[in-house]
């Protein structure tokens, strides 16, 4: 009948369909196989910079650090309080890190400043929950730290008298105050520990060996003390150059593996 429709007649009607289906058979295929090339030929990879010491090293820097060495030109003592506040305390006080007061948050402040100058500067000096004494830069002075306690506790509700900074002294008159030599004595292995070491060989952070651990100690005092030096000084796994304190200088940092070993055999 003229109304019937052959189920097996192709939907290619005119040369022209013929055309476009034989092009598309060709083009289809080829596009497809250029797709998978260009997504073979641009894998991502790692950038082989970032896997430098350098960048490594520069990951892993510590949150906060405190630097040995006097200012130039300063005197004993004679940090200011924002000074030692941005060295010591900005850590922890800026965040809220471990409990410790925002620098502003007169709320958190307010029980603490009743206490008055004199009983905060005695617990930042013996130190207090989380927080370390003198904010664990030992080689802070009294005044030193007072200033940085008012330079917070002002921005924060106080009204606190800062220390005035002592008069600068001859380096000779310095010398004879002191008792002391004009040579610098050797580094002080354990208030170096203290201040840069104790954060991850106290609590064995991220592998590092534990100060004590007779253990964990013995294979690498076994290396020799140089070799034990060079690896702080270079790094290695997750501990960075020198501790994370390029500041140290390389006796600073044999005497602090020195104060470790002694106290690890």
């Amino acid at each position: 009948m003229a109304g019937d429709h052959d189920p097996h007649s192709s939907f290619i009607k005119t040369p022209q369909q013929l055309i476009v289906v034989v092009l598309l058979s060709f083009l289809v295929p080829i596009v497809g196989i250029i797709l998978v090339v260009q997504l073979v030929i641009h894998k991502p990879s790692a950038d082989p910079n970032a896997l430098t010491p350098e960048a490594v090293a520069e990951r892993l820097q510590p949150v906060g650090r405190v630097e040995f060495g006097a200012a130039g030109g300063g005197t004993a003592g004679a940090k200011s309080g924002e000074q030692v506040f941005k060295a010591v305390c900005t850590t922890c006080h800026t965040a809220g890190v471990a409990g410790a007061p925002k620098v502003g948050d007169k709320a958190a402040w307010g029980p603490r400043i009743k206490q008055g100058l004199k009983g905060l500067l005695a617990s930042a000096t013996k130190g207090k929950g989380a927080m370390p004494p003198k904010g664990g830069d030992a080689s802070l002075s009294e005044d030193e730290l007072a200033r940085a306690i008012v330079y917070m506790a002002n921005q924060s509700g106080a009204s606190f008298k800062e220390p005035a900074a002592p008069k600068a002294a001859a380096p000779a008159q310095q010398q004879a105050a002191a008792g002391t030599p004009a040579a610098a004595g050797a580094p002080d292995g354990k208030k170096i520990f203290d201040s840069v070491c104790t954060a991850c060989h106290t609590a064995g952070v991220a592998g590092a060996p534990k100060i004590g651990d007779k253990a964990a100690w013995a294979p690498r005092i076994a290396t020799g003390m140089d070799t034990l030096v060079q690896t702080a000084l270079k790094g290695k796994g997750a501990m960075p150059p020198k501790g994370g304190n390029p500041s140290l200088g390389d006796a600073d940092v044999r005497a602090a593996v020195q104060y470790m070993v002694s106290q690890s055999k």
